[in-house]
């Protein structure tokens, strides 16, 4: 599993444009920015709707505030559901949103679970990080189906 202080392995993210899904690799997103990732095990789950997504669009102008350039949103689903979910939630300009839909990233920073028991399949598990320039300054990776350490509240409260 990945750990403050790894440099973020090389991966392609999709994003949701007018024009289709546009590829961004890790570069795009990371490179020379602070940015905060969160990850959601699904799009429209419960816990994720209700809660860690609307968090962190709530939360979007403090943490820019404390220097975050970009909050951007992963979970292992594809750009159409990405940008759904987006418009459902208004996310708007606040939150980026990267569709993981192979779950390349999630198991690159070996971070993926296994949601088959909830007919899922291999998923991302709830965590948020810090990350700047590409490396990981803070990571908040919840235990089971807990929604405590990866909320934006959490995670600003360790950005003083």
């Amino acid at each position: 599993m990945i750990k403050v202080g790894d440099r973020l392995p090389q991966a392609t993210f999709f994003a949701a444009t007018a024009e289709g899904p546009r590829p961004m690799s890790t570069d795009d997103v990371f490179k020379g920015k602070t940015v905060v990732l969160f990850a959601v095990p699904g799009a429209f789950t419960p816990t994720c709707s209700a809660k860690h997504l609307p968090g962190f669009r709530e939360k979007a102008a403090e943490l820019q505030a404390h220097g975050v350039d970009t909050i951007a949103c992963t979970s292992v689903n594809d750009a159409f559901v990405m940008g759904a979910w987006a418009k459902d939630q208004s996310a708007g300009e606040k939150i980026l949103m990267l569709a993981d839909g192979n779950g390349a990233f999630a198991k690159a920073v070996g971070l993926e679970m296994d949601g088959s028991k909830f007919g899922m399949g291999p998923r991302s598990q709830r965590y948020s990080m810090l990350v700047k320039d590409g490396v990981v300054e803070k990571l908040n990776v919840e235990e089971g189906g807990e929604f405590k350490v990866s909320s934006a509240e959490y995670l600003l409260g360790q950005l003083g």
